[in-house]
């Protein structure tokens, strides 16, 4: 994976996690919202921060094989 590649995968992962982080934190202190509700986007937003992380890692692992580590 190129540089600028891997740097855009980062900025992607950064602003994901700020934005869920976010939302989570906002719907936590809302009372207004039903527990359903609650359940499905703590779920989503527990998917979407996985699927960050693993991408974190990938970029992680590509810039280490590039810098010759195996």
């Amino acid at each position: 994976m190129r540089r600028r590649d891997r740097i855009l995968v980062r900025a992607n992962v950064v602003w994901t996690a700020f934005v869920w982080i976010v939302f989570v934190r906002n719907l936590a202190g809302d009372p207004t919202q039903t527990s359903g509700f609650k359940v499905v986007h703590f779920s989503i937003a527990a998917v979407s921060l996985t699927f960050a992380a693993a991408l974190w890692v990938i970029t992680l692992r590509s810039r280490r094989r590039d810098l010759g580590y195996h």
